[in-house]
Protein backbone atom coordinates (compact mmCIF):
# COMPACT_ATOMS: atom_id res chain seq x y z
CA UNK A 1 0.00 0.00 0.00
CA UNK A 2 1.18 3.61 -0.93
CA UNK A 3 1.70 6.40 1.40
CA UNK A 4 -1.29 8.43 2.95
CA UNK A 5 -0.31 11.34 3.84
CA UNK A 6 -3.83 12.31 5.07
CA UNK A 7 -3.60 9.12 7.33
CA UNK A 8 -0.02 10.30 9.18
CA UNK A 9 -1.73 13.80 9.74
CA UNK A 10 -4.77 12.24 11.92
CA UNK A 11 -2.33 10.14 13.60
CA UNK A 12 -0.36 13.49 14.69
CA UNK A 13 -3.29 15.49 15.95
CA UNK A 14 -5.95 13.12 16.90
CA UNK A 15 -4.20 9.34 18.38
CA UNK A 16 -7.27 8.75 19.90
CA UNK A 17 -9.60 9.05 16.86
CA UNK A 18 -11.25 5.49 16.29
CA UNK A 19 -11.22 5.95 12.71
CA UNK A 20 -8.79 3.95 10.78
CA UNK A 21 -7.51 6.24 8.78
CA UNK A 22 -5.48 3.87 6.45
CA UNK A 23 -9.15 2.01 6.07
CA UNK A 24 -10.59 5.26 5.02
CA UNK A 25 -7.81 6.60 2.41
CA UNK A 26 -8.18 2.59 0.84
CA UNK A 27 -12.35 3.24 1.06
CA UNK A 28 -12.05 6.76 -0.76
CA UNK A 29 -9.19 5.63 -3.31
CA UNK A 30 -11.67 2.55 -4.42
CA UNK A 31 -14.93 4.74 -4.10
CA UNK A 32 -12.90 6.96 -6.68
CA UNK A 33 -12.17 4.09 -8.78
CA UNK A 34 -15.35 2.44 -9.29
CA UNK A 35 -17.04 6.65 -9.83
CA UNK A 36 -14.39 6.45 -12.25
CA UNK A 37 -15.19 3.11 -14.17
CA UNK A 38 -19.37 4.22 -13.54
CA UNK A 39 -18.80 7.38 -15.89
CA UNK A 40 -16.86 6.11 -18.61
CA UNK A 41 -19.48 3.34 -18.62
CA UNK A 42 -21.72 6.06 -18.74
CA UNK A 43 -20.04 7.48 -21.24
CA UNK A 44 -19.26 5.06 -23.38
CA UNK A 45 -23.14 4.19 -23.52
CA UNK A 46 -24.30 7.68 -24.40
CA UNK A 47 -21.78 7.44 -27.08
CA UNK A 48 -23.01 4.64 -28.11
CA UNK A 49 -26.97 5.82 -28.39
CA UNK A 50 -25.42 8.83 -29.72
CA UNK A 51 -23.90 6.71 -32.53
CA UNK A 52 -27.57 4.51 -33.11
CA UNK A 53 -29.45 7.98 -33.27
CA UNK A 54 -26.86 9.38 -35.66
CA UNK A 55 -27.08 5.80 -37.67
CA UNK A 56 -31.18 6.05 -37.62
CA UNK A 57 -30.71 9.75 -39.31
CA UNK A 58 -28.73 8.12 -41.49
CA UNK A 59 -31.53 5.94 -42.46
CA UNK A 60 -34.18 7.93 -41.92
CA UNK A 61 -32.56 10.18 -44.89
CA UNK A 62 -32.33 7.32 -47.19
CA UNK A 63 -35.76 6.26 -46.80
CA UNK A 64 -36.81 9.79 -47.04
CA UNK A 65 -34.83 9.85 -50.27
CA UNK A 66 -36.34 6.63 -51.78
CA UNK A 67 -40.01 7.72 -50.97
CA UNK A 68 -39.43 11.54 -52.15
CA UNK A 69 -39.65 10.87 -55.98
CA UNK A 70 -42.81 8.87 -55.66
CA UNK A 71 -44.12 11.76 -53.44
CA UNK A 72 -43.54 14.63 -56.20
CA UNK A 73 -44.85 12.31 -59.16
CA UNK A 74 -48.38 11.83 -56.79
CA UNK A 75 -48.45 14.93 -56.36
CA UNK A 76 -47.84 16.31 -60.29
CA UNK A 77 -50.38 13.36 -61.28
CA UNK A 78 -53.24 14.68 -58.63
CA UNK A 79 -52.66 18.25 -57.80
CA UNK A 80 -53.42 20.52 -61.55
CA UNK A 81 -51.65 23.33 -60.07
CA UNK A 82 -47.92 21.39 -60.01
CA UNK A 83 -46.15 22.82 -62.66
CA UNK A 84 -42.76 21.42 -62.27
CA UNK A 85 -41.07 19.23 -59.41
CA UNK A 86 -38.85 21.71 -58.34
CA UNK A 87 -41.87 23.79 -57.37
CA UNK A 88 -42.93 20.46 -55.52
CA UNK A 89 -40.05 19.99 -53.89
CA UNK A 90 -39.58 23.28 -52.55
CA UNK A 91 -43.12 24.95 -52.30
CA UNK A 92 -45.08 21.83 -51.01
CA UNK A 93 -45.94 21.61 -47.39
CA UNK A 94 -46.97 18.52 -47.62
CA UNK A 95 -44.10 16.91 -48.76
CA UNK A 96 -41.98 18.55 -46.13
CA UNK A 97 -44.32 16.73 -43.75
CA UNK A 98 -43.89 13.55 -45.36
CA UNK A 99 -40.00 13.87 -45.50
CA UNK A 100 -39.87 14.84 -41.63
CA UNK A 101 -42.08 12.16 -40.74
CA UNK A 102 -39.97 9.26 -42.65
CA UNK A 103 -36.52 10.28 -40.67
CA UNK A 104 -38.91 10.42 -37.59
CA UNK A 105 -40.57 7.36 -38.15
CA UNK A 106 -37.16 6.04 -38.96
CA UNK A 107 -35.82 6.91 -35.14
CA UNK A 108 -39.11 6.36 -33.60
CA UNK A 109 -38.56 2.73 -34.74
CA UNK A 110 -35.50 2.35 -33.50
CA UNK A 111 -36.56 3.82 -29.88
CA UNK A 112 -35.58 7.26 -30.27
CA UNK A 113 -38.88 8.60 -29.21
CA UNK A 114 -37.92 12.02 -28.10
CA UNK A 115 -35.41 12.89 -30.77
CA UNK A 116 -38.48 11.33 -33.08
CA UNK A 117 -41.49 13.80 -32.18
CA UNK A 118 -38.91 16.63 -31.83
CA UNK A 119 -38.68 16.32 -35.80
CA UNK A 120 -42.52 15.54 -36.06
CA UNK A 121 -43.10 19.03 -33.86
CA UNK A 122 -40.39 20.85 -35.34
CA UNK A 123 -42.11 19.54 -38.88
CA UNK A 124 -45.24 20.80 -37.35
CA UNK A 125 -44.17 24.38 -36.56
CA UNK A 126 -42.84 24.60 -40.69
CA UNK A 127 -46.27 23.03 -42.07
CA UNK A 128 -48.76 22.98 -39.71
CA UNK A 129 -49.38 19.42 -40.50
CA UNK A 130 -48.57 17.24 -37.53
CA UNK A 131 -48.43 13.29 -38.37
CA UNK A 132 -47.01 11.27 -35.32
CA UNK A 133 -43.83 9.30 -35.28
CA UNK A 134 -45.47 6.43 -34.53
CA UNK A 135 -48.21 6.47 -37.28
CA UNK A 136 -47.61 3.88 -40.62
CA UNK A 137 -47.81 6.02 -43.92
CA UNK A 138 -47.83 3.98 -47.39
CA UNK A 139 -46.46 5.26 -50.41
CA UNK A 140 -47.76 7.91 -52.84
CA UNK A 141 -49.57 9.71 -49.85
CA UNK A 142 -50.62 13.54 -51.18
CA UNK A 143 -51.47 16.30 -48.67
CA UNK A 144 -52.90 18.53 -50.49
CA UNK A 145 -52.52 22.12 -48.49
CA UNK A 146 -52.33 20.31 -45.53
CA UNK A 147 -52.98 23.23 -43.08
CA UNK A 148 -54.87 21.58 -39.52
CA UNK A 149 -54.15 17.84 -40.77
CA UNK A 150 -53.66 15.56 -37.58
CA UNK A 151 -52.33 12.28 -37.61
CA UNK A 152 -52.59 10.03 -34.87
CA UNK A 153 -49.85 7.40 -33.65
CA UNK A 154 -51.62 4.02 -34.23
CA UNK A 155 -53.10 5.77 -37.91
CA UNK A 156 -52.27 3.57 -40.98
CA UNK A 157 -52.64 4.73 -44.33
CA UNK A 158 -52.40 2.76 -47.31
CA UNK A 159 -51.32 3.76 -50.86
CA UNK A 160 -51.89 6.58 -52.98
CA UNK A 161 -54.47 8.09 -50.55
CA UNK A 162 -55.54 11.95 -50.37
CA UNK A 163 -55.51 13.98 -47.40
CA UNK A 164 -56.89 17.94 -47.77
CA UNK A 165 -56.61 20.56 -44.93
CA UNK A 166 -58.18 20.17 -41.89
CA UNK A 167 -58.64 16.69 -41.59
CA UNK A 168 -58.03 14.70 -38.19
CA UNK A 169 -57.04 10.79 -38.24
CA UNK A 170 -57.99 10.98 -34.52
CA UNK A 171 -59.21 8.50 -31.50
CA UNK A 172 -62.28 9.19 -29.60
CA UNK A 173 -60.49 9.13 -26.19
CA UNK A 174 -62.25 5.46 -25.21
CA UNK A 175 -59.61 3.12 -26.76
CA UNK A 176 -55.99 1.17 -25.04
CA UNK A 177 -54.00 0.31 -27.75
CA UNK A 178 -55.11 0.74 -31.10
CA UNK A 179 -56.78 4.04 -30.92
CA UNK A 180 -57.06 5.92 -34.38
CA UNK A 181 -57.93 5.10 -37.96
CA UNK A 182 -56.74 3.00 -41.00
CA UNK A 183 -57.38 4.29 -44.04
CA UNK A 184 -57.16 1.82 -47.11
CA UNK A 185 -55.80 1.95 -50.26
CA UNK A 186 -56.83 5.06 -53.29
CA UNK A 187 -59.18 6.39 -49.71
CA UNK A 188 -59.53 10.50 -50.54
CA UNK A 189 -60.72 12.58 -47.66
CA UNK A 190 -62.05 15.93 -48.04
CA UNK A 191 -61.34 19.06 -46.19
CA UNK A 192 -62.60 19.36 -42.84
CA UNK A 193 -62.92 15.61 -41.89
CA UNK A 194 -62.71 13.87 -38.93
CA UNK A 195 -62.61 10.23 -38.57
CA UNK A 196 -62.78 9.24 -35.03
CA UNK A 197 -61.90 5.33 -33.71
CA UNK A 198 -59.39 2.55 -34.36
CA UNK A 199 -62.02 1.34 -37.27
CA UNK A 200 -61.20 0.87 -41.18
CA UNK A 201 -62.12 3.05 -44.48
CA UNK A 202 -62.21 0.90 -47.13
CA UNK A 203 -60.43 1.42 -50.21
CA UNK A 204 -61.30 3.71 -53.27
CA UNK A 205 -63.58 5.34 -50.74
CA UNK A 206 -64.40 8.91 -50.56
CA UNK A 207 -65.13 10.94 -47.22
CA UNK A 208 -66.94 14.28 -48.23
CA UNK A 209 -65.39 17.09 -46.69
CA UNK A 210 -66.60 18.44 -42.93
CA UNK A 211 -67.99 14.41 -42.53
CA UNK A 212 -67.60 12.95 -38.96
CA UNK A 213 -66.97 9.37 -39.27
CA UNK A 214 -67.01 7.31 -36.04
CA UNK A 215 -67.88 3.73 -37.88
CA UNK A 216 -66.14 1.72 -40.43
CA UNK A 217 -67.02 2.21 -44.13
CA UNK A 218 -66.78 -0.57 -46.44
CA UNK A 219 -64.70 -0.69 -50.36
CA UNK A 220 -65.78 1.82 -53.16
CA UNK A 221 -68.46 4.01 -51.00
CA UNK A 222 -68.82 7.69 -50.76
CA UNK A 223 -69.53 8.95 -47.07
CA UNK A 224 -70.96 12.43 -46.20
CA UNK A 225 -72.94 14.08 -43.07
CA UNK A 226 -72.82 14.70 -39.26
CA UNK A 227 -72.54 11.70 -38.01
CA UNK A 228 -71.47 10.36 -41.49
CA UNK A 229 -73.38 7.90 -43.56
CA UNK A 230 -72.73 5.69 -47.07
CA UNK A 231 -74.72 7.38 -49.49
CA UNK A 232 -73.05 5.77 -52.45
CA UNK A 233 -71.61 2.29 -53.13
CA UNK A 234 -69.99 0.55 -55.62
CA UNK A 235 -71.49 4.18 -57.83
CA UNK A 236 -74.78 3.37 -56.83
CA UNK A 237 -77.35 5.25 -54.61
CA UNK A 238 -78.02 4.23 -51.49
CA UNK A 239 -81.68 4.63 -49.56
CA UNK A 240 -82.75 6.19 -52.74
CA UNK A 241 -81.03 9.31 -52.10
CA UNK A 242 -80.58 12.03 -55.30
CA UNK A 243 -78.33 14.58 -55.73
CA UNK A 244 -76.21 15.28 -58.59
CA UNK A 245 -72.81 14.70 -57.78
CA UNK A 246 -72.31 14.07 -53.38
CA UNK A 247 -75.82 13.30 -51.66
CA UNK A 248 -76.28 15.67 -48.77
CA UNK A 249 -78.14 13.39 -45.87
CA UNK A 250 -79.09 16.65 -43.89
CA UNK A 251 -80.31 18.48 -47.27
CA UNK A 252 -82.71 15.43 -47.66
CA UNK A 253 -84.30 16.08 -44.21
CA UNK A 254 -84.31 19.20 -45.18
CA UNK A 255 -86.50 19.08 -48.01
CA UNK A 256 -88.51 16.24 -46.53
CA UNK A 257 -89.62 18.62 -43.27
CA UNK A 258 -90.73 21.56 -45.65
CA UNK A 259 -92.46 19.32 -47.62
CA UNK A 260 -94.29 18.41 -44.43
CA UNK A 261 -94.85 21.97 -43.57
CA UNK A 262 -95.98 22.53 -47.12
CA UNK A 263 -98.62 19.51 -46.22
CA UNK A 264 -99.61 20.79 -42.78
CA UNK A 265 -100.11 23.93 -43.99
CA UNK A 266 -102.46 22.97 -46.72
CA UNK A 267 -104.53 21.22 -44.31
CA UNK A 268 -104.59 24.15 -41.48
CA UNK A 269 -105.69 26.43 -44.47
CA UNK A 270 -108.41 23.95 -45.69
CA UNK A 271 -110.02 23.84 -41.26
CA UNK A 272 -109.86 27.28 -41.87
CA UNK A 273 -111.72 27.49 -45.16
CA UNK A 274 -114.33 24.89 -43.79
CA UNK A 275 -114.36 26.66 -40.58
CA UNK A 276 -115.43 29.83 -42.35
CA UNK A 277 -117.85 28.53 -44.15
CA UNK A 278 -119.64 26.57 -41.55
CA UNK A 279 -119.47 29.76 -39.36
CA UNK A 280 -121.27 31.64 -42.36
CA UNK A 281 -124.03 29.18 -42.91
CA UNK A 282 -125.00 29.53 -39.12
CA UNK A 283 -125.26 33.30 -39.38
CA UNK A 284 -127.94 32.75 -42.53
CA UNK A 285 -129.76 30.72 -40.65
CA UNK A 286 -130.10 32.82 -38.02
CA UNK A 287 -131.00 36.12 -40.21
Amino acid sequence: MGHCPEAEWNRDISPLCPLDTEAFCMEVFIMDKLNTRKIKREAFRAYDKFDEGLTAVARGLHHAKDGLKADIAAVRERDPAARSDAEVLLLYPGVHALIAYRIAHTLHTHEHYFAARAISQAARCVTGIEIHPGATIGKGLVIDHGMGVVIGETAEIGDNCTIYQGVTLGGTGKDVGKRHPTLGNNVMVGSGAKILGPFTIGDNTKIASNAVVLEEIPDSCTAVGIPAKVVRKEGMRVNDLDQIHIPDPVAQQIKRLEARLSELESELAAIKKAKKTTKGESETEEN
